[in-house]
């Protein structure tokens, strides 16, 4: 019998195991990769059974799902804290590396190398269009005075990533070059490819930021 307004002690354990299965998954996938997740690996280390997990993720994919959830809502989170202060886009994209390097691992897990198989299921599509949301409305208080390109023009016909959002093909065409530049910045920095090269990784981002948002 559920106890009022709380979880049982059963469904109290249950938490408890998901999650501690979910912290040795972050750790494996830091020391070998997603493609290698294994749930009899995890169910060893914590002196389970394959059987016994199973009875907490149905399968790796489930697992992953979990993990990708938690990812993008911990990154909608942080965008969203910085959005009640009317954040701009400068703002938003430091919150978004912030967040990167405060765990390149769960970073890379939404916006790395896709796992080979694995589709992720509609809620998550949901929720990276709520993290696109907060860019389009950060872009629109400050509209762009600029004549139409043809990305413009073809925008306009395609705009249903963009979720009903009324934004001008101007924004939607700087969301789409913020997401896409910054993030290529990011991923390059995180996956080490700027080691060794002498350069701060931070006054690139920078300067790609100030160069996205003054043309």
């Amino acid at each position: 019998m559920a106890e009022t307004g709380t979880q049982t002690p059963r469904e109290r354990y249950r938490t408890q195991v998901r999650a501690e299965i979910k912290e040795h998954a972050w750790e494996q996938i830091a020391t070998t990769g997603t493609s290698a997740l294994s749930l009899n690996a995890i169910a060893k280390q914590m002196g389970m059974s394959g059987p016994a997990l199973y009875r907490y993720y149905a399968n790796r994919d489930e697992l992953i799902t979990e993990l990708i959830r938690d990812a993008y809502r911990s990154l909608a989170d942080a965008l969203r804290s910085a959005s009640a202060a009317g954040a701009d886009l400068a703002v938003l994209a430091h919150a978004v590396r912030g967040w990167a390097l405060e765990d390149p691992q769960r970073y890379l897990l939404i916006y790395g190398t896709p796992v080979p198989g694995y589709h992720a299921p509609d809620d998550i599509t949901a929720i990276s269009s709520e993290i696109m949301a907060m860019l389009l409305d950060a872009g629109s208080t400050a509209p762009r005075e600029r004549p139409a390109t043809p990305f413009d023009i073809h925008l306009e016909r395609h705009r249903d990533w963009a979720g009903g959002h009324p934004a001008s093909p101007a924004v939607l065409q700087q969301a789409l070059s913020f997401w896409t530049r910054l993030h290529g910045v990011l991923s390059l920095e995180l996956a080490g490819h700027f080691t060794g090269m002498g350069f701060d990784p931070a006054l690139l981002f920078a300067a790609e930021l100030d160069d996205l948002l003054t043309r």
